[in-house]
C-alpha cells in the first residue's frame, strides 16, 4: 500500500537500528520525555565557547566565523532525579570487542569523581553501534579500569564486561533509552 505522500511504509518496525538518530539525540528525546512526564529534569550542557570573529553579510544574517573552546567541557548531561543529582556522558564505539578508554578524557573522569564523592550519581552511557546495544557504566567500574590503565594495564574495557556486569538500557519508542529505569532500581 502506498501512502498519499508517496513515502514508502516502514517494513520492519522491530528493527530500531535504522532510525538515523545519534546516541545524544536519543538521550535528548528521552530527557524531553522525562521532563514532560514530570519524571526528572535532565538537560544537555552547552559547550562553553568563546566567539572571536563574527561576519555580518547582512543585517539579519550574523555568522560566527571563528570560535574557540573556553575550557574543556566536563560531561554532556546533568540534572535531578528523585532529589538526587545525576551527571553523565554519552560515548559510542564501533568496536565489536572493547570500549577504548581513550574515548574518555581525564578531566571527565575527574569531574565524575567529584560528583561521585559528593553523593551524586555518576556514570557513562556506552553505545555499541555494532550490536545496537546501550549500557550504563557506573563510575565505580569506570575508575577501576581507568586506574588500571594508568598503571600499565588494559587500555580498554572488554565488551564481555558490559554483557556480564553492566545494565543494558532498554531501547523503545518512548522513552527512547530509559536509563532511569535502571537508576531507579539502584537508588
Amino acid at each position: 500500500m502506498n501512502y498519499p505522500n508517496k513515502k514508502k511504509p516502514i517494513k520492519n518496525v522491530n528493527n530500531y537500528a535504522n532510525l538515523g538518530m545519534t546516541l545524544e539525540s536519543d538521550i535528548d528525546l528521552t530527557n524531553q520525555y522525562y521532563l514532560s512526564h514530570q519524571i526528572a529534569v535532565i538537560h544537555k550542557k552547552p559547550t562553553p565557547i568563546q566567539v572571536v570573529n563574527v561576519s555580518y553579510p547582512a543585517r539579519n544574517k550574523a555568522k560566527i566565523v571563528e570560535a574557540y573552546y573556553r575550557t574543556p567541557s566536563t560531561t554532556d548531561f546533568n540534572g535531578l532525579y528523585k532529589g538526587r543529582y545525576i551527571d553523565f556522558d554519552a560515548k559510542e564505539t564501533n568496536s565489536k570487542t572493547s570500549f577504548p578508554l581513550s574515548n574518555v578524557h581525564e578531566h571527565q573522569v575527574n569531574h565524575l569523581s567529584d560528583v561521585d564523592a559528593h553523593g551524586g550519581i555518576a556514570f557513562l552511557i556506552i553505545g555499541w553501534s555494532q550490536y545496537n546495544e546501550y549500557y550504563i557504566l557506573f563510575f565505580k567500574d569506570l575508575i577501576s579500569f581507568w586506574q588500571a590503565s594508568k598503571q600499565g594495564g588494559r587500555k580498554s574495557i572488554p565488551y564481555t564486561f558490559f554483557k556480564e556486569n553492566c545494565h543494558q538500557i532498554p531501547f523503545s519508542y518512548e522513552p527512547r533509552l530509559d536509563y532511569l529505569s535502571i537508576i531507579n532500581k539502584l537508588i
